[in-house]
């Protein structure tokens, strides 16, 4: 038998183990009463899920899910972890919130580990660390602080107020808010909401010619994901940040790195940029997604020439930096941060793009990766293999230019890794089947 009509017949026996018509009755009660208080801004499909342990996800009818997006890359060390627990407990019965009017012991620690570890295992000066509520408050509070440098340095008020320009790259992704959703420069989330925050303009990702045209005098920051998430898994080029970092310097302008997806350990390494030379530091690096394993935080880290045109007033929140958020991302860090847990993430993501690209298949192009962060190329839109392979047991999302991304919990097993390959070939062979019908 070929292995065509091996994974054919392998793709039928198995076929919909997770189907969603055969969910629990319950789960359309529960989506139904919920649709009528909840404002509808996802597409969800019909499961309602209770539970979770390490890379698995139980619904309501307790059938078992592998989950290859970690709640889009969020969960590093998994679902239920025992140590984060434990954490959640123990602070929230000392102080769960004080404000910022007011220290807080776990604050200050994470921010000595977030310091202290960046200089010691990289280039990156880093000097201090202001904590948000997630990713999107990371990068907004980066853009403020970057115009807050320009008009501090700059030689008159006029030349401040001018000097406001942001570069952000295309298929880039920095968040929904309004000054973060100016820096995202794609139709279908802008749109809706134009016009936007003026200023912002969006160059060519990876083109290292096109840098000095974009970025001039009246450029206050460039915001850049070293490694684009939702825009299809692309990696920067070291060229291409080296000339960001010398542009930057030319013209006094504020380098900005959104780690949000693709730092603290998903490459193997603990920011991204480490994989590069140390010509292409930053001056300011945001990040959040899994810092506290699902617990919601954010941080802007940055480095003293930043730092010391920021005064008591500039910024604020409210919940930032709560006792219970930095307590657990504290745990969280400590763990992720050692050299054994990030050899693993780099040998396991190396072990994963072996499998992805055992998948023979003509609607496949290609696969990117670095680490456990992970895109799966297609010559047509993979959107409805998210649901042939939910329907099989498999978690897995898309991302912008055809792309399937896949990005499990760091902590992620090799034998789960292979089951994963299994059904996702499954759902393969069901999807290219489906398109191949409707082409015919």
């Amino acid at each position: 038998m070929s292995s065509k009509a091996a994974s054919s017949e392998m793709h039928l026996n198995h076929a919909l183990s997770h189907a969603d018509v055969d969910a629990d009755p319950k789960t359309h009660e529960i989506i139904e009463r919920h649709s009528k208080y909840t404002l509808t801004t996802y597409g969800r499909p019909p499961v309602v899920f209770t539970h979770g342990k390490g890379s698995y996800l139980y619904d309501i009818g307790h059938r078992e899910y592998l989950d290859f997006t970690a709640g889009i890359a969020v969960n590093a060390l998994g679902h239920s972890d025992p140590e984060v627990s434990r954490v959640l407990f123990d602070q929230s019965k000392q102080v769960v919130h004080l404000s910022n009017l007011y220290y807080n012991v776990p604050a200050g620690e994470l921010a000595e580990q977030l310091i202290e570890s960046t200089r010691n295992s990289g280039f990156f000066p880093a000097s201090k660390v202001f904590f948000s509520n997630s990713g999107t408050e990371a990068n907004e509070g980066a853009l403020k602080f970057a115009r807050k440098v320009a008009k501090v340095t700059a030689d008159s008020e006029e030349a401040g107020l001018k000097k406001h320009g942001v570069v952000s790259f295309k298929n880039g992704f920095h968040g929904r808010s309004m000054g973060a959703l100016s820096a995202t420069p794609n139709p279908k989330y802008q749109k809706p909401f134009l016009p936007l925050v003026p200023g912002f303009v969006h160059a060519p990702f990876n083109d290292v010619d096109a840098v000095d045209s974009y970025v001039n005098e009246d450029t206050c920051a460039v915001i850049v994901e070293p490694i684009q998430g939702e825009g299809g898994i692309n990696v920067a080029s070291e060229a291409f940040l080296k000339k960001l970092r010398s542009r930057c310097d030319e013209v006094g302008a504020v380098l900005i790195y959104d780690e949000i997806q693709c730092g603290l350990g998903r490459t193997g390494k603990l920011w991204a940029h480490q994989h590069f030379s140390e010509d292409c530091v930053p001056d300011i690096l945001t990040m959040a997604k899994p810092l506290a394993n699902g617990i919601p935080i954010g941080a802007i880290m940055i480095n003293d020439r930043v730092a010391e045109k920021i005064v008591i007033g500039d910024h604020g929140t409210t919940f930032g930096g709560n006792p219970l958020a930095c307590a657990v991302a504290s745990s969280v860090f400590r763990r992720i941060n050692t050299p054994e847990f990030l050899n693993t993430v780099e040998q396991n993501g190396a072990h994963f793009r072996q499998q992805l690209e055992s998948i023979e298949s003509p609607l496949i192009s290609g696969v990117r990766s670095k680490g456990m962060i992970l895109g799966l190329q297609f010559t047509v839109d993979p959107a409805p293999l998210v649901a042939l392979a939910r329907e099989r047991g498999l978690l897995i999302i898309t991302a912008a230019n055809n792309t399937v991304r896949l990005v499990p919990a760091l902590n992620i097993s090799k034998a789960e890794i292979d089951r994963g390959v299994e059904i996702l070939k499954e759902a393969v062979v069901a999807f290219e089947d489906r398109t191949m019908s409707v082409n015919v």
